[in-house]
């Protein structure tokens, strides 16, 4: 059988989300992935990239598609459940309603409590499948983003992480395309034609996260490279912070 070709960005995903879940040992032979696919090109490039490294690994593990539509657009994920179809794989679709009510409430605090009520729904749908870990598509401009929001709001120095334990280690979230930019997971979302569409919430590229990639790219206009530093020795840092050595308290190898 012929070994499949990956484009350049094709090929960055699928290392580096390898390099992600082997440094922090995030899999293991059975578990069950639910993947968080919301429609957008960070969840389905991690749903291609998951396909593939499923492929790699030397061990077996399952995947199972959770899709929660807040309600802005009912039918906006249309397309879903046939490229599921084709693609072999498991999926929970469901509409719900919360996204409008939220919203009526008016947009300060909004984009906090859907992404929490979000949560809250995909962590219920783990514990009813079954399901090991939960994937989401966060990226590295996402964890810039979020550590420098952390850092100038709430006075902390916190980030995102590569892999994290809730309920008592019944279930692990995992984010393995946190190595990857944004731009990356883009051409490659293209190259692989991947059936996304448009986010329908009214405050989308309007929240404190995109604020905050403003604040970024005025950095980098100051400072030359700026971004590109900053990106690096986060991603160094999510890498020493979540191996299971310093799990563990042990010293993380370098």
């Amino acid at each position: 059988m012929a070994r499949a070709k990956y484009t350049y960005a094709q090929t960055a995903c699928i290392k580096k989300a390898g390099l992600a879940m082997q440094r922090t040992a995030a899999l293991w032979p059975g578990c069950r992935i639910g993947v968080a696919v919301s429609g957008g090109e960070d969840s389905f490039t991690l749903l291609q990239t998951l396909i593939i490294r499923r492929k790699i690994v030397p061990f077996d593990f399952e995947l199972m598609v959770l899709h929660c539509n807040p309600g802005y657009d009912v039918g906006s994920h249309r397309e879903l459940l046939p490229w599921l179809a084709r693609a072999g794989l498991a999926g929970h679709v469901e509409v719900g309603a919360y996204g409008p009510k939220i919203m009526a409430g008016g947009e300060k605090g909004a984009c906090f409590a859907c992404a929490r009520e979000r949560r809250r729904r995909l962590f219920e749908l783990c514990a009813k499948y079954g399901l090991t870990h939960l994937a989401i598509g966060h990226n590295a401009d996402d964890l810039l983003a979020t550590f420098l929001l952390n850092f100038c709001q709430n006075g902390r120095v916190a980030g995102m992480s590569l892999a994290e334990d809730f309920f008592g280690g019944s279930l692990r979230v995992i984010r393995p395309l946190l190595l990857v930019e944004k731009k990356t997971i883009h051409q490659a979302a293209r190259q692989w034609r991947l059936p996304v569409w448009k986010n329908a919430c009214p405050l989308s590229g309007k929240t404190a996260r995109t604020r905050m990639e403003h604040v970024t790219e005025a950095i980098g206009g100051v400072i030359g490279g700026a971004r590109r530093s900053m990106l690096n020795a986060l991603m160094r840092w999510q890498l020493a912070q979540n191996t299971p050595e310093a799990a563990a308290g042990e010293k993380p190898l370098s």
